[in-house]
């Protein structure tokens, strides 16, 4: 069963930054790997009808993860992730831009900081995305990120409760 566990999202404009901060009822190790391995990101990292395709993933640092966010009919928006820190199980960071489906990068991209912590077993993950534009920023915000990132939540939460 869901707990519904609240998302806390917030945006200031002058940092460019974005922080989110959602509890889940599941261990560090099963959050860890759900954002970690693209067969589980795969089924949770796009809001439906939305889905998320891989076409390679090197969970290292340097390494990148190629993905891209597919629209019910069949659109894709292709998304490039390079990891810049990995602390095993509790932390890492990568830089995130939009790019062509040849991995051409757009312009300006974002730094997402992401830590893992559990306590009494619900583990909270911290968000922080800094954008390198206040125009990405607003770009994001004018495609749906909040709504979309929600809806994520939402499906990451019903596959960890499926995970165990």
């Amino acid at each position: 069963m869901a707990d519904n566990l609240p998302l806390e999202l917030t945006i200031d404009k002058a940092s460019k930054t974005v922080t989110i901060t959602r509890v889940f009822n599941a261990s560090q190790d099963m959050v860890w790997d759900a954002f970690t391995r693209s067969e589980f990101l795969d089924q949770w990292n796009a809001p439906k009808p939305f889905t998320a395709r891989t076409k390679y993933m090197d969970f290292s640092v340097g390494g990148k993860r190629f993905y891209a966010m597919v629209s019910p009919d069949g659109q894709e928006r292709w998304i490039l992730q390079t990891y810049l820190v990995i602390n095993p199980k509790t932390h890492f960071k990568y830089f995130n831009v939009f790019a062509d489906a040849n991995e051409n990068p757009d312009q300006f991209g974002s730094e997402w900081d992401i830590s893992f912590s559990e306590q009494a077993g619900l583990t909270t993950v911290q968000i922080s995305i800094f954008n390198e534009s206040l125009e990405r920023l607003e770009r994001m915000l004018e495609l749906g990120f909040k709504e979309g990132y929600a809806a994520s939540m939402a499906n990451l939460e019903a596959l960890l409760e499926n995970m165990q």
